[in-house]
């Protein structure tokens, strides 16, 4: 999980989004997730952590990859946004971010059986007064087969940070992957409870096409299933 807080062309720091990852964290090791993390990400950090998770996982593999702090859309596709990135116009964007739809193509390139992916990203744009048009929220996520998105909010929609120790999106899914039976039914519970609490304000997207039910718990059976906040360090926590 990859949480960054800190942008220097910011107008405040988001510090829920390390707290966030690292709150899924502890509920993912609990579970026997092994999980690689990184907090402030650069690009160099993100770029490192994909091609490390690529690069360990097998056919039954299931992958979850935590994303926390700005994102950007240009020309209707999303950018993750790394805590160095130097950005004035929307080029920039499409070199310094990351892409969300490599990231996705490569974690199906991997087999990775199921990919999962919360993006905790749909925030008002810190760049858009330097860009000659306005971007707001994320644009449409598309979903390779056997994906599950979750994004904490519609696409074109922005999200209000409040000063709570964890986003609303955070809360409502750490207590729905403990009480739901599958991680399609605790997505989709999360984006219920995130409406319901914000009276509509907020309604997180949750996009799937999972063609098998899926239980957080397969990692008491035996199947190696693995969580990346960033694999910076090389080695797992």
């Amino acid at each position: 999980m990859i949480g960054n807080a800190t942008y220097p062309d910011a107008d405040s720091p988001l510090p829920q989004m390390t707290r966030d990852a690292q709150g899924l964290t502890n509920v993912l090791r609990k579970d026997g997730f092994l999980v690689d993390a990184v907090d402030n990400a650069t690009r160099i950090d993100m770029t490192c952590a994909i091609d490390h998770l690529s690069a360990r996982v097998h056919l039954n593999s299931i992958v979850l990859v935590y994303f926390g702090g700005f994102g950007v859309q240009s020309d209707g596709h999303n950018y993750l946004i790394p805590v160095d990135a130097k950005i004035w116009s929307e080029r920039d964007v499409r070199r310094q971010g990351v892409s969300i739809d490599r990231l996705l193509s490569q974690l199906e390139t991997s087999g990775a059986r199921v990919r999962l992916v919360v993006i905790e990203a749909s925030r008002r744009n810190p760049y858009e007064r330097r860009f000659r048009t306005y971007s707001h929220g994320l644009a449409p996520i598309q979903t390779s087969e056997d994906a599950l998105i979750l994004s904490s909010a519609a696409p074109g929609q922005v999200v209000e940070d409040l000063a709570e120790p964890h986003s609303q999106l955070m809360t409502a899914l750490l207590s729905q992957i403990e009480s739901a039976k599958g991680i399609e039914e605790a997505f989709n519970n999360t984006r219920n409870a995130v409406a319901a609490a914000t009276q509509g304000q907020q309604i997180p997207a949750v996009s799937s096409t999972l063609t098998e039910s899926v239980n957080l718990r397969p990692a008491w059976s035996g199947a190696p299933v693995f969580s990346v906040r960033s694999a910076a360090t090389g080695r797992p926590d």
